[in-house]
């Protein structure tokens, strides 16, 4: 066995990584195992393309141990693009072990421990189950997204004097100002502030109207 690596994603800040990485810790010693490095990132897991998650299938090598809490942290990835990191993940020689998938829990015993056919078939079981689990995650991504454009849409129709969506953070619209009135660029903004670029866009747009109104009031 390799290095056993934990990755730990939280798609918002509601959720709180340290409460994952005890609880990721804990397994690993009841296992009698030692994490050689965590991962946290805080990305929607329906992209690929997340830094961190990058950086461990750079890091990993073969016989390295993926350890996460559920399928649904590492991928709620369309079909086609979980074929791809589960390819990535099989060239490296690595595999996936998740708290709530018992048969990925033999990847953590020594491989003497019990019979290669037993081996072999449990494998093959928990790659299968990983398919359907991440299948899963991306139905249930799609259903609760379905279910929130919908809800979104009938409000916008019974009450649209009410309807407002999403309340802006007017801490960081008055932060992305005050950059932008310092000749900050975009791309600064974003390292600093963390805000995407539609909302530093925005934010640019409200501002240039305030000062068109402001020049017009003198």
């Amino acid at each position: 066995m390799g290095f056993i690596r934990a990755y730990l994603r939280v798609s918002t800040v509601d959720q709180h990584v340290m409460r994952a990485k005890k609880e990721i810790s804990e397994f690993a010693e009841s296992h009698n195992q030692q994490i050689a490095a965590y991962y946290f990132e805080r990305f929607t897991g329906t992209s690929l393309e997340r830094p961190e998650l990058t950086r461990l299938l750079l890091d990993v090598s073969a016989g390295d141990i993926i350890l996460i809490e559920s399928v649904d942290r590492i991928s709620r990835l369309k079909n086609d693009d979980w074929l791809q990191l589960k390819q990535t993940i099989e060239s490296k020689g690595v595999s996936v072990v998740a708290l709530d998938l018992p048969t990925s829990h033999i990847a953590l015993k020594q491989q003497d421990d019990s019979d290669d056919f037993i081996q072999a078939v449990l494998r093959a079981v928990n790659g299968m189950l990983l398919d359907i689990l991440a299948a899963t995650a991306r139905k249930d991504y799609d259903q609760r997204r379905k279910r929130t454009l919908e809800g979104i849409a009938k409000a916008k129709t019974d009450t649209p004097e009410k309807y407002q969506g999403r309340q802006r953070n007017q801490v960081l619209w008055s932060s992305i100002k005050k950059l932008l009135t310092t000749s900050h660029s975009y791309t600064a903004i974003r390292q600093i502030t963390g805000a995407s670029r539609m909302t530093i866009a925005a934010v640019a747009k409200e501002l240039k109207q305030d000062i068109t109104h402001e020049a017009h009031s003198h």
